[in-house]
């Protein structure tokens, strides 16, 4: 009787990788995972890629074969990970995004994959929801894998189930954090992802159940509303230039870019980019849309009234260093040097 395997490099998870309609940004992301480096990740977890359009070297008729096999059931697999939006034009026909060579639309294929998978997970705002691709009048008519923007449904149907009977899985962002896609790939692995683990919108909670407002280095100058007016301000950049981290879910200001980057950190306003429907917020992103002063998206959780009042003492009381600090681009006071011992 052969002895159980107990090689922990032994792989437990095999993931088959797709991309449809989007820019790829998701996966040049996730090339972008340090200490340790994606590779090392994957192996680490015991995670194989069987095949990835951009990072495996099968094509072809070998790349068809396995597509072939994983549908009828004679290639193990247990991950399938989709990249972009569901392409459904024209009319349905899914013909506007056809896989090379077979003469099939992609959307036929990601429907009998997923039919086979243990898991399926969207990579990506594009494949959770729709994303950039299905902004505007949406000629192609794209969609997320289970969600239409905020409506569910999408190309798979809102009863679809994997074989875990989890739903799809939603690793949002655009792009994702490669953390985001590597760490759900590990809880897979462990088998340690429950329905439980999912937000309202099936976005894992490890990421999701933070604010990108927590660990943002212009907190201070939010807490005195002490407002940035451009974009090389030092201020908080909620109230003139569209900032939505009090409202979008994601630990981008706590699990940094390569150790060191966020959007906020770079200069740039939040644009909520893990939401279905950010790309169309009905203005400008680097506008903040107001009503006598009051911006119309209010912080997570804050009743409008506590808002008002909460802003008129908060700028009352706000410090000269912030005050000027909020609208240059370097620091031109710096912190007192005070003791800090009780007198």
């Amino acid at each position: 009787m052969p002895k159980p395997d107990t090689n922990p490099m032994t792989p437990k998870l095999a993931v088959l990788w797709l991309q449809s309609g989007g820019c790829g940004g998701c996966t040049l992301s996730l090339l972008g995972a340090e200490s340790p480096d994606l590779t090392a990740t994957l192996d680490g977890a015991g995670i194989r890629l069987l095949w990835h359009p951009s990072l495996s070297e099968a094509s072809g008729e070998e790349v068809l074969d396995l597509l072939d096999g994983a549908i009828s059931g004679t290639l193990a697999f247990d991950v399938l990970c989709v990249e972009g939006a569901m392409l459904r034009g024209p009319r349905g026909t899914g013909r506007f995004h056809v896989l090379a060579g077979s003469d099939r639309p992609l959307i036929d294929w990601v429907r009998q994959l997923a039919a086979r998978a243990r898991y399926t997970v969207a990579v990506g705002t594009c494949a959770a929801f729709g994303g950039v691709t299905a902004a505007g009048s949406n000629p192609t008519d794209a969609c997320g894998l289970q969600y239409e923007g905020t409506r569910p449904g999408g190309l798979l149907g809102t009863d679809y189930r994997a074989g875990s009977g989890l739903p799809v899985i939603n690793v949002a962002g655009c792009p994702t954090h490669p953390n985001w896609v590597t760490e759900t790939l590990m809880a897979l692995a462990l088998d340690g992802l429950t329905a439980d683990d999912l937000d309202p919108y099936r976005r894992p909670r490890m990421s999701a159940d933070q604010l990108v407002h927590h660990g943002c280095t212009r907190n201070e100058f939010y807490e005195y509303k002490a407002s940035a007016r451009s974009h090389s301000d030092l201020g908080c950049m909620m109230e003139h230039l569209g900032c939505l981290g009090t409202q979008a879910h994601g630990d981008c200001n706590t699990r940094l870019w390569n150790g060191q980057g966020s959007c906020t950190r770079g200069g740039y306003a939040c644009i909520n980019c893990t939401a279905p429907e950010f790309e169309e917020p009905g203005h400008a992103f680097a506008d903040t849309p107001s009503i006598a002063g009051i911006p119309i998206g209010l912080p997570t959780d804050m009743p409008k009234a506590w808002f008002v009042a909460l802003t008129s003492l908060s700028k009352a009381a706000t410090p000269e260093r912030l005050r000027r600090n909020a609208v240059t681009d370097h620091l031109v006071i710096p912190p007192a040097v005070r003791g800090t011992k009780p007198r």
